[in-house]
């Protein structure tokens, strides 16, 4: 088979792979170690990261800038993936990639000026973004794909152990100041290291493509595109990019609401959502065999509408609790939704494009989508913003109100256009 197949049956070929007895303990928890450290690195100074920036006078455009470096680094993704499927193996890839990162997280820590600043942090994050495609791709090489949640379940208790550890250090180390420092920039510096020693001890993922002819698309690593041609796989990639707009604005902007509420920790309330997905990241295995990856998929939609439902009715009858809600949700909508949409890419990808075509859903989500979402969900924001003598009031719920029926629409669009037709998904509507 080569790479510049696209054959409808390149677009299923499914790998074969061991089954969760077949895989040694060892194995399993080293993967599981693999997404801890690599969501802790992350989490442990992204939350607080606008916050450091107003301490050192980073604002306007050179702040907007920063915080879309991780958008950006996601266009890294493809290419970085298209290195593992074809040239060195996956788990040195992602060593080389974290060690890099870590020296250019240890410098944007040294940093003040905006221009340095937004440097570094953008070299780090094109080392960065493309790990959460790469260790998916490991991940799911020495897993079933079904059973990579109870693995991908180890990110979320790193993302949450992160939030836990800025406590420590301020109750118990006696960290002086933590957050809106630059400490957690060392911090997230010293987990990278980790991280790259750590992937050396990984079960060796080879190339599956090395040694294959390589065209232009493969030298920018958007071989995946060709899975475009497929019209289930193109409305999926559609509705997840759509999808990011309403998820963004709690991503990137729901500090600025629940600071407009009266929430004081804002870091450690938001945590709730992550500390909840790590109990919720294991119901997706069992939604994925009963309901199959469509439904799933849907389930994280309609949480997602359950969200901004319940900010919209919390804020009109100032009922707190109703916030909760929506933030512990958060679990069913990354696990269902955006996992479920790994291991569909999982099933659909040839083997030898699985790490770039786990690079390109993140490029088209958590780099396209997150960039445009970023920016669509600030208008919204501001026009429904006024400001009297520098004082701001925001208008809630005609914010939430928007976002949920753009959230709905995306729902019944997905319900209504798409498909799973993998092998996976035959096989379950047979047992059905």
């Amino acid at each position: 088979m080569t790479s510049g197949r696209s054959t409808q049956t390149d677009l299923t070929y499914q790998p074969s792979k061991p089954s969760m007895s077949e895989m040694s303990m060892s194995v399993r928890i080293r993967l599981s170690l693999m997404m801890f450290f690599q969501f802790m690195l992350f989490a442990v100074f992204w939350s607080q990261l606008a916050a450091y920036l107003d301490k050192i006078g980073v604002v306007g455009l050179s702040k907007s800038l920063i915080l879309s470096s991780m958008a950006i680094g996601c266009l890294a993704s493809p290419i970085i993936g298209m290195i593992a499927d074809r040239f060195f193996p996956s788990q040195k890839v992602l060593a080389v990639v974290n060690l890099l990162g870590a020296v250019f997280l240890a410098v944007a820590g040294l940093q003040s000026q905006p221009v340095t600043v937004f440097a570094c942090l953008l070299a780090f994050m094109l080392c960065y973004m493309p790990t959460w495609g790469l260790t998916g791709a490991i991940a799911m090489s020495h897993s079933p794909a079904d059973k990579f949640p109870q693995i991908r379940v180890f990110g979320s208790i790193g993302w949450w152990a992160s939030g836990a550890f800025s406590l420590v250090a301020i109750k118990w180390l006696k960290v002086p100041a933590f957050d809106g420092t630059a400490t957690p920039l060392f911090c997230g510096a010293a987990v990278s290291v980790v991280s790259a020693l750590l992937a050396l001890t990984l079960p060796n993922t080879e190339p599956p493509a090395k040694g294959q002819a390589m065209s232009v698309m493969d030298a920018l690593g958007l071989r995946a595109l060709s899975l475009m041609k497929d019209r289930n796989f193109a409305v999926f990639i559609l509705i997840s990019f759509l999808a990011m707009i309403p998820f963004t604005i709690y991503w990137s902007y729901c500090s600025v609401f629940l600071e407009a509420q009266g929430f004081k920790y804002i870091t450690i309330t938001m945590n709730w959502g992550q500390f909840a997905e790590m109990f919720l990241m294991l119901m997706v295995t069992v939604a994925l065999t009963k309901m199959g990856v469509k439904w799933a998929m849907a389930a994280g939609l309609l949480a997602m509408v359950l969200r901004y439902v319940a900010f919209y009715l919390g804020g009109v009858y100032q009922i707190g609790w109703l916030y909760f809600i929506g933030i512990l949700v958060h679990g069913v909508i990354f696990g269902f939704f955006f996992v479920g949409g790994q291991i569909y890419i999982a099933r659909k990808a040839p083997k030898e494009i699985q790490a770039q075509a786990q690079g390109f859903i993140f490029l088209v989500t958590f780099g396209l989508g997150l960039l445009v979402g970023n920016f669509a969900n600030g208008a919204l924001i501001d026009h429904f913003t006024t400001s009297v003598n520098s004082v701001k009031t925001y208008d809630w719920a005609s914010v939430w109100a928007i976002t949920t029926g753009l959230t709905v629409a995306l729902l019944a669009l997905f319900l209504l256009l798409f498909k799973d037709d993998t092998p996976a998904a035959t096989a379950h509507a047979k047992r059905s």
